[in-house]
């Protein structure tokens, strides 16, 4: 990278990292990073003007790398605020439907531009000259947040369509882990329905584990398409009860001396019991 943007481009990354270190993005998040990349290309705009490209092998470098980072980031913190602002409060159907809409909104925005996209993933750079340097500019018809940056010394016929591009990949990313989230959730309110009379858990969290655990391994629910964080919250929800911290009790049953079942053990005697009491009044 040349060394007039490195150290923008260095602390935008540094400063990036801890906006994004939690899968859900609050809205005060969001605005963070708007106002970070909003920053970053303010000043890259600087330099720009300042020193411009030594020739068009730097300047289709800057709008294909450089710029394409913090606008495209713009981009994508302008799509997960919009998003996080309109979605549905209350109802775990309305939520998962609202991001489906999204991700068919995603879904056409991306066939819109196959060829484009494929020439940039692919890539390729025969049209790099037309594509990014402004003598070939055309200026898009279409008016998004990062629309500002339409001065003519600062924009290309398709730094901004990339930089889209590259910020709606990383929307889709954060659209996923939301449903992921949600999801679980809805499962379980199905289950949760079913229930006149609420069940609670009165044994030990350490025996739930173990129950789960086994229920996991053995791949005796959805023949073992779920993970072990999904079974556990779709019992949380059954019995009332919270697990804060499965792993961790998992290792301590792992620890255990002697034997480590000691739940699912009990289980097999006890219900062993059963069958040879059963067996001994039909006797009778």
């Amino acid at each position: 990278m040349d060394r007039k943007y490195k150290d923008v481009i260095d602390r935008f990354n540094e400063k990036l990292t801890k906006i994004k270190a939690d899968k859900r993005i609050s809205l005060k998040r969001t605005n963070e990073g708007i106002h970070l990349c909003n920053n970053t290309l303010y000043l890259l705009k600087g330099i720009v003007e300042k020193h411009g490209f030594e020739d068009i092998t730097a300047e289709i470098h800057f709008f294909k790398k450089v710029k394409a980072e913090p606008l495209g980031f713009l981009v994508y913190f302008s799509e997960v605020r919009s998003c996080e602002l309109l979605m549905p409060k209350v109802g775990i159907n309305n939520q998962l439907s609202f991001l489906k809409k999204k991700i068919r909104r995603i879904n056409k925005f991306f066939n819109r531009n196959w060829d484009f996209v494929h020439y940039m993933e692919q890539g390729l750079t025969y049209l790099d000259n037309q594509y990014f340097t402004r003598e070939n500019q055309v200026f898009p018809l279409y008016a998004l947040p990062e629309a500002c940056y339409l001065d003519p010394k600062f924009f290309t016929s398709k730094d901004m369509l990339w930089a889209r591009i590259k910020g709606m990949n990383h929307y889709i990313a954060y659209v996923k882990n939301l449903i992921q989230e949600i999801q679980p959730q809805n499962k379980c309110s199905h289950q949760e329905h079913r229930y006149t009379k609420p069940l609670q858990w009165t044994s030990s969290k350490a025996a739930l584990t173990e129950l789960i655990y086994a229920l996991y391994v053995t791949r005796a629910i959805n023949d073992g398409k779920e993970d072990i964080k999904t079974i556990a919250s779709c019992f949380e929800v059954v019995f009332g009860v919270k697990l804060e911290n499965l792993y961790k009790t998992y290792f301590e049953i792992k620890a255990r001396k002697g034997s480590r079942t000691r739940f699912l053990e009990e289980l097999v005697q006890r219900f062993n019991e059963k069958m040879d009491r059963d067996d001994e009044f039909l006797d009778l």
